[in-house]
């Protein structure tokens, strides 16, 4: 047995499963996890130990999946999203085990660009996390995060704002990396469920 394969610049362990012909050169696969069929995977992301990407799910550049991230049907994740260890999604808010739903007949879930989503965060379908969210280990989302949103607890509350850097921003929205965001303070007041301060592309 060879320590990996390599195809189109590709790396999978010898016990990672990759089905999938759209995964992007300098992707690794790792062992035991699993990519199906019809599963999109951009360029230079890491999919760790026992992490499942179903067919008919979409996954940007650079995105860090960390081991048993459940990924299925109808989920996007943009570029430069970090998922923790055991980060779940989900794509039918009422599953019946006699009933198979795909397609349309699933709610659709989009990760924005620069999230994060801690250790065994839970994203109900039909959802959508802003970029630079930072979603806490555990959280479960139930509606929209908006940009920049830092969201805790079951269900899932917004309780603050994090900057592009990953840290939570203080009262005066000043990191210490040096971004300031007091600008945009109206903005970041707004509603969880403004869709226009999400993000996406």
């Amino acid at each position: 047995m060879t320590a990996f394969s390599m195809r189109d610049g590709v790396f999978v362990h010898p016990r990672g499963l990759c089905e999938s012909a759209t995964v992007g050169s300098g992707t690794r696969i790792w062992a035991f996890a699993h990519v199906l069929e019809g599963a999109e995977i951009g360029r230079d992301c890491n999919v760790g130990d026992g992490a499942y990407v179903e067919g008919g799910a979409r996954v940007g550049d650079r995105v860090t999946i960390k081991n048993q991230v459940m990924i299925f049907e109808r989920v996007t994740v943009e570029d430069d999203v970090f998922l923790g260890p055991g980060v779940t999604f989900t794509n039918d808010l009422n599953p019946r085990a006699h009933i198979n739903r795909s397609g349309s007949e699933l709610l659709a879930t989009k990760v924005c660009r620069g999230a994060t989503l801690g250790a065994q965060a839970v994203v109900v379908c039909g959802t959508t996390v802003g970029q630079h969210a930072f979603i806490a280990a555990g959280a479960i989302v139930t509606r929209d995060v908006p940009a920049h949103g830092f969201v805790v607890g079951n269900p899932g509350r917004l309780i603050g704002w994090a900057c592009e850097c990953g840290l939570r921003l203080p009262a005066d929205l000043a990191c210490t990396c040096g971004r300031n965001y007091a600008n945009s303070a109206d903005e970041l007041s707004s509603s969880l469920i403004e869709r226009d301060l999400l993000g996406c592309t």
